[in-house]
């Protein structure tokens, strides 16, 4: 397993909670929004709307509220960026490098 689902079902309680929070974009995600939506000027700072679970193998995953309203904008919290001032940040970001320690141990993909 990947995930600690204990943890990981705490966590999504307290953002979901917190609704919308806003998050950064990384450079590699805001690279593959843009080639999906060349047309959508996509913002370095979004808000999340919504927040699932895709098991074990997809983690959480967020949807992005983006200008373009045409489409849904999924992405994996592990390409977010939250910052120090928010109140989950910490826990945040321990789930990220637990999440990206772990599928890096078990296919030695660099993320």
């Amino acid at each position: 397993m990947i995930d600690n689902t204990e943890k990981t079902a705490a966590l999504m309680g307290k953002m979901k909670a917190a609704l919308p929070m806003g998050a950064g974009v990384t450079a590699r995600a805001h690279e593959a929004l843009r080639a999906e939506s060349p047309d959508l000027a996509i913002p370095r700072r979004c808000e999340i709307t919504t927040i699932y679970y895709f098991g074990d193998e997809g983690g959480i995953v967020c949807t992005l509220d983006l200008p373009d309203t045409k489409n849904a904008h999924i992405i994996s919290i592990t390409h977010l960026t939250f910052g120090r001032g928010d109140p989950l940040s910490r826990e945040i970001r321990a789930y990220q490098k637990h999440r990206i320690r772990r599928l890096r141990r078990l296919d030695g993909r660099r993320f």
